[in-house]
């Protein structure tokens, strides 16, 4: 073999050598992005499901709240309805009190002026 064809060879072999290490490298690169890209989507997929457990949680405990809501103003309703039949429900309550004190006091009086 001449010198001319051993460096010709050399040159090919050279070659070919520089484009298999560019396509390990691509290659390489092809696997990351694959790597990458398949750990996002599981990632979103897990933050999906997340999120919608927590919409789901939200919701149940909105329900309950709302319960809870509509029970209480229940209650405060009929509060409210007992104070105003005890005449309880203006912002002078003491002076309802003595009110209220001096008519059971004049009621006792005339029951005992009857017995």
């Amino acid at each position: 073999m001449t010198n001319s064809k051993k460096v010709s060879n050399a040159i090919d072999s050279a070659e070919v050598m520089s484009r298999k290490i560019w396509l390990a490298g691509l290659g390489a690169y092809g696997k990351s992005f694959d790597e990458i890209e398949s750990q996002y989507d599981k990632l979103n997929s897990e933050t999906t499901r997340m999120f919608d457990k927590l919409v789901s949680k939200g919701e149940k405990l909105e329900a309950r709240t709302k319960v809870e809501f509509k029970k209480k103003t229940a209650v405060e309703k009929r509060v409210e309805e007992v104070r105003k039949k005890l005449g309880l429900d203006s912002s002078d309550t003491n002076a309802t009190i003595d009110e209220i004190s001096q008519k059971v006091d004049a009621l006792t009086e005339a029951v005992n002026k009857i017995s």
